[in-house]
């Protein structure tokens, strides 16, 4: 590939035309300490920015309290277009989005450990790198996942493995 092309690929990514195979926002379930925002078209008094609690409830105009806990955005659009829609209005336009994704959590040989803020596709390298890099003490090949859904089952990893938000990743020392 030339250099041209790449940068016409870049491009196209950065800015969300091209979805990557490893990650789709259509599939993201919300979950504790996402952010997110639920705008209704030329009805600004419809627009809620809520951070999703353990409940898992939100409070919106109208609904009252809904449960979007484990809903991804489309499943919310539909809930709120159908909670609208005849008794308050015609044809609702109704967007939601995630403004901040839940933290995933990294310890271990890592030299600044914590948890971190996530991004939609990220792997286990990029997830060191924001950590700060590993330490002279750290094993590439002793690479652990807890996912969110199964924080007691520990899945072998790699620095490229996908990362979620609210996954856990530890780094162990190896042996010299």
């Amino acid at each position: 590939m030339t250099k041209s092309i790449l940068l016409f690929v870049l491009f196209l990514l950065v800015n969300g035309m091209v979805a990557g195979p490893a990650f789709a926002l259509d599939e993201y379930q919300l979950g504790p300490g996402d952010k997110l925002e639920i705008k209704v078209y030329g009805q600004d008094e419809l627009t809620v920015t809520a951070l999703l609690g353990n409940s898992g409830k939100i409070n919106y105009p109208f609904l009252g309290e809904i449960n979007i806990k484990g809903l991804t955005v489309k499943q919310i659009e539909q809930l709120v277009l159908k909670g609208l829609k005849g008794g308050y209005l015609i044809s609702p336009n109704v967007a939601a989005q995630v403004l901040e994704y839940r933290p995933f959590y990294i310890h271990g040989e890592v030299k600044k450990p914590g948890g971190y803020g996530y991004h939609p596709g990220m792997t286990i390298n990029q997830a060191i790198a924001l950590a700060g890099g590993l330490t002279e003490r750290a094993s590439k090949d002793k690479i652990f996942l807890y996912k969110e859904q199964a924080k007691d089952k520990k899945l072998n990893a790699s620095l490229s493995t996908q990362v979620s938000a609210g996954d856990t990743i530890t780094i162990e020392q190896r042996f010299f």
